[in-house]
């Protein structure tokens, strides 16, 4: 679940291992550049955090955030 803190939405994904967080995040920067919206995220080992903000739009959540992050959330149906 996404969750809205501090001017951003913010999401943890646990995966088996490495390999499979790694190849989400491949599949969510192919997203991105769909998008052209770019996260700003983490990964340690089976974990990715994922935060979406919209900086030309001061740092904010705009619609473009809540998109890609639905886009995000059908990689995993």
């Amino acid at each position: 679940m996404w969750i809205e803190v501090n001017n951003s939405l913010n999401r943890t994904f646990v995966f088996k291992d490495f390999s499979e967080a790694f190849a989400f995040m491949t599949r969510v920067a192919m997203l991105a550049e769909v998008h052209n919206h770019h996260p700003e995220w983490s990964n340690v080992w089976s974990k990715v955090e994922i935060k979406l903000r919209t900086h030309s739009a001061g740092n904010t959540v705009t619609e473009k955030d809540h998109a890609l992050a639905k886009a995000i959330d059908d990689l995993l149906k």
